[in-house]
């Protein structure tokens, strides 16, 4: 268990966050879709500036889920938690 917020569930098998559990977990996708698809469409979906945006958006979405994954970002193997 770790010592911060935990907003994401921990995914069953692999390495990575699942679906929120908390409200500001999803207030976290939500604003991540919310920016991402309004890059697209102020600047368009070739401009490199959208492109910009969605690797710095995609680059802050992973920090903030591997900060507030309940039971920290590790590889995991189903039920043998």
């Amino acid at each position: 268990m770790t010592d911060g917020p935990e907003w994401f569930a921990p995914k069953r098998y692999g390495m990575g966050a699942s679906l929120p559990i908390s409200w500001q977990g999803w207030l976290v996708v939500l604003a991540y879709t919310g920016l991402v698809l309004g890059a697209f469409f102020l600047f368009g979906e070739r401009n490199p500036a959208s492109f910009a945006v969605l690797i710095i958006a995609t680059a802050l979405l992973i920090v903030i889920t591997s900060r507030t994954t309940k039971g920290g970002w590790r590889w995991r193997w189903g039920d043998r938690d």
